[in-house]
């Protein structure tokens, strides 16, 4: 009697069926972890329908973060309840949004931004990974590259929103993000950072090029609370204002092309 399982059981075929359950599951397991942030999604038909499709939204976990704090998924504080400060054009679903008032301080469109932590972001030693170069010991621009402090800062009508006092430095990665520039508004003369990637440092014309805003605008940028120190929170609504210029800074740019 020959006892050899696979002359009665077609073994690839199972193989193949354990693999197509085991797909099925981490197919179902990974989508349902997915959803433990930005779910459930709001309804524009009415604020009691919970809109999470399937699988249903996880049950909350505690992760434990890199500081020592911990935060549960899905979160147990409420929502997001910013009042959204635009109005659609129609009257139908998912119709465009016209903002109300001044579009790049509103939030809206590519001028919004997330609600994250109001504290800075740290190093792996819990110390803070942004710093203007005052307060860096052991930084420095190195020679060979053009040093943008003192120099005026051109915004794109060219006319200049303000002077680059300041480099503030990612002593994580050794990159400059931000320049610091000194603005003039109504209450006087004060410092706001100027994204790097949103700027251009000519060394042989000497002044800083930014192209998503007016001139004028610099004296609107959101400001950071700390002189030496900017949150996350700070950073994101920064850089949410710059990056609306590219629509909202004038009107002809929020035209079509055509």
């Amino acid at each position: 009697m020959n006892a050899a399982i696979t002359q009665y059981i077609d073994v690839a075929q199972i193989v193949l069926y354990l693999f197509w359950a085991f797909l099925a599951a981490l197919i179902f397991y990974v989508r349902r972890e997915d959803k433990r942030e930005g779910y459930p999604l709001e309804s524009e038909r009415s604020a009691h329908i919970t809109v999470q499709g399937f699988p249903a939204i996880p049950s909350p976990k505690t992760f434990k973060l890199a500081d020592g704090s911990t935060v549960m998924a899905p979160r147990a504080e409420p929502h997001d309840s910013r009042p959204v400060k635009a109005t659609p054009v129609g009257g139908w679903l998912g119709a465009p949004l016209e903002p109300d008032g001044n579009p790049m301080l509103d939030g809206v469109g590519p001028a919004s931004y997330a609600e994250r932590a109001d504290i800075p972001d740290a190093t792996i030693h819990g110390t803070p990974k942004l710093l203007p170069l005052r307060a860096a010991d052991g930084f420095y621009i190195d020679t060979h590259d053009p040093d943008p402090r003192g120099m005026p800062v051109i915004g794109a009508d060219g006319r200049q929103g303000g002077i680059v006092r300041d480099v503030w430095l990612d002593r994580a990665e050794y990159i400059i993000r931000y320049l610091e520039v000194e603005v003039s508004d109504k209450n006087g003369k004060r410092n706001v950072l100027l994204p790097t990637t949103l700027s251009r440092i000519s060394g042989s014309r000497n002044q800083v090029e930014v192209k998503s805003i007016l001139g004028k605008q610099f004296a609107n940028v959101p400001a950071h609370r700390k002189p030496d120190v900017v949150t996350r929170l700070e950073e994101d609504r920064i850089c949410a204002y710059y990056s609306s210029g590219h629509l909202y800074a004038t009107p002809e740019r929020a035209e079509p092309l055509i």
